[in-house]
């Protein structure tokens, strides 16, 4: 089978049979780190609904994980007077699903974005959900692109080439690279995106989409799994670990485009909390409890520096047209 049918098969099973996230399970994400990833979210939805003149709106979030982020946000939008008419989260998971209907009983769950309400505007939220969607990957050969592929040898699993001839697949900037460059699509993160952006430009509203990746075209392999919090094979134990690649945030934006939206980004996630008031944040949080403030600090430092993830994981907003600029992104 091709990588981008191994990784949908593979993660379908892995997130349909555990949490994956915590100290528990297999990594951690951004609003498990910190309050203030959620509350950075909030403000950031708060400043747009007022500048918009506080209409009614949907929140939606794609990939919600434990709820937790949801939870963060819309504690910090209900003090700003904001009151979204209705809660609704894209997720797949059974156990998922469980642990967000605890979190926020009145929610309501949807499996894909098709299935949103049409009634009025959506503020859309994704944060590490791109990243586990499937990608094709594509490999330079003495005879040309081909896709790789997943078979069985020698009672492992292994990435081949496969034999079909994908050269015009390959962006013209980068099919003369080496024998052995890789090259990567997700025509799902695409697909997905698309989605959201379509029912940006007919509903209103906007969208942030928060991850770790790159501004395409680029050439190399960044499939990888964790488990347990380490690295591990991907190849080694398909549906017990979790399968994720980084975003290519130029296609991302690319498949957002469209008369009717504004896309704006990606920049990096610490310049966007910066800009967004985490400092701030962290001194009312640290004034609060003093007992807590270096462990404030760090958590701060996390999400922020550029050593950390402050660099590597980027935010990409979508607007629909007539809706103010989202905040956090520099002219």
């Amino acid at each position: 089978m091709t990588v981008a049918d191994y990784m949908a098969a593979a993660n379908a099973h892995y997130y349909a049979t555990r949490d994956p996230l915590g100290t528990a399970g297999d990594f951690t994400t951004a609003p498990e780190i910190s309050q203030m990833f959620g509350e950075m979210i909030g403000i950031w939805i708060a400043d747009l609904w007022r500048r918009a003149g506080s209409p009614a709106i949907r929140y939606v979030e794609i990939g919600p994980g434990r709820g937790t982020l949801a939870a963060d946000a819309l504690r910090t939008l209900a003090r700003f007077g904001c009151a979204p008419q209705g809660i609704h989260l894209v997720e797949a998971s059974p156990v998922l699903r469980a642990a967000q209907a605890a979190r926020l009983p009145s929610a309501e769950h949807h499996d894909a974005v098709d299935a949103l309400p049409d009634d009025l505007p959506l503020v859309i939220v994704a944060n590490e959900f791109f990243d586990a969607l499937p990608i094709h990957q594509y490999v330079r050969t003495a005879d040309g692109w081909r896709e790789r592929m997943v078979e069985r040898r020698d009672g492992r699993l292994v990435a081949v080439p496969g034999d079909t001839p994908v050269d015009e697949t390959i962006p013209p900037a980068l099919r003369v690279r080496g024998e052995g460059t890789i090259v990567e699509t997700a025509p799902a993160a695409a697909a997905v995106m698309h989605q959201c952006s379509a029912r940006l430009a007919r509903q209103g509203g906007a969208m942030l989409a928060v991850d770790y990746g790159y501004s395409g075209p680029a050439a190399g392999d960044t499939l990888q799994a964790v488990k347990a919090h380490r690295f591990a094979d991907p190849f080694a134990d398909p549906g017990e670990i979790d399968l994720t690649a980084h975003v290519d945030f130029a296609a991302l934006a690319h498949a957002a485009r469209r008369p009717s939206t504004h896309v704006l980004g990606p920049v990096g996630q610490g310049i966007w909390l910066s800009a967004m008031g985490i400092d701030a944040r962290l001194e009312t949080l640290s004034a609060a409890a003093p007992a807590r403030a270096a462990e404030l600090r760090g958590q701060r430092d996390r999400l922020v520096e550029p050593g950390q993830m402050g660099e590597l994981f980027q935010c990409l907003a979508v607007s629909a047209a007539g809706w103010p600029r989202p905040a956090g992104f520099p002219e």
